[in-house]
């Protein structure tokens, strides 16, 4: 498992890194003094880092990427909403519900991973016996 490791810091950092947006934002409303929206994005934040770190592939290697992969996005739609109920709602903010048409490309990696394993790559490796082996 060891040669993984660049795997589980992508996961994990790829993730985390996908909610810092929220954090920033609830810090810039808190010292804006909207307690309501900064608590909320905060404890959101919170939840998110649970979920990837809860729902990361090498704790369910059997568990197909695209179900471990529910709690984490449906966490980044929920900070979406929040940064959109944070601002007034949709029109306030000057959105309208076209605009939510560019977050369609954020579903690729569902089509992509399919029913991949984090299991599907813990094959054995050769040694150097087998490396010369004619079968």
């Amino acid at each position: 498992m060891n040669g993984r490791r660049g795997e589980k810091i992508g996961w994990t950092a790829g993730w985390m890194g996908g909610f810092i947006w929220v954090f920033i934002l609830s810090c810039v409303f808190l010292f804006q003094g909207k307690s309501a929206q900064g608590a909320s994005g905060i404890a959101l934040t919170c939840i998110a880092v649970t979920s990837v770190v809860f729902f990361a592939p090498w704790r369910f290697p059997s568990t197909p990427y695209w179900k471990l992969m529910l709690a984490p996005y449906f966490m980044f739609f929920l900070s979406i909403a929040w940064a959109v109920w944070s601002y007034g709602g949709l029109e306030s903010s000057g959105l309208t519900w076209w605009n939510l048409l560019w977050f369609l490309p954020l579903l690729f990696p569902f089509g992509s991973l399919s029913r991949r394993r984090w299991g599907d790559s813990n094959t054995p490796q050769n040694t150097a016996g087998d490396a010369h082996d004619p079968r």
